[in-house]
């Protein structure tokens, strides 16, 4: 589908880890990054007569990603070794878009096991747009070919 196409389903919303690629996890529903920037500035001062001010911040931020995955047993050592260790992160979209950041896998929380019902985890992701030699690398988006 061309990136130029509204997506009317999230089938199929892919994360990958650099470092670990075939990672046995399989994602049952995502929530991709957002962008977010920041709360407003307070510039109100007591000059001000009527109305509180405000002013934009100038930085941004990429809000964190979070998914629930069924997974293999076998994953967990590679999901415990790779906690907090900073990697490029790649989001692929139902359109084969992708957006690739810096970030680290920071929460991977298993769900209940119950009868009946596939286990699964929620993990979370935190961007933190800084490469593994420190400097600071905004998202990347690709749109599908």
């Amino acid at each position: 589908m061309p990136s130029s196409v509204r997506m009317d389903d999230g089938f199929a919303t892919i994360i990958t880890l650099a470092n670990i690629p075939t990672v046995k996890i399989y994602e049952k529903e995502v929530t991709p990054p957002g962008w977010s920037g920041g709360d407003a500035i307070d510039t109100t001062t007591m000059r001000n007569t009527t109305w509180r001010t405000a002013a934009p911040r100038k930085l941004k931020s990429l809000t964190q990603v979070s998914a629930v995955v069924a997974f293999a047993t076998e994953a967990l050592s590679s999901i415990q070794s790779q906690l907090n260790v900073n990697q490029q992160i790649t989001v692929t979209f139902p359109d084969n878009s992708t957006l690739q950041f810096f970030g680290y896998l920071a929460e991977f929380t298993p769900g209940r096991f119950t009868e009946g019902e596939q286990p699964t985890a929620t993990i979370t992701i935190r961007p933190t747009l800084v490469n593994n030699s420190g400097v600071e690398t905004a998202p990347v988006f690709t749109p599908s070919s």
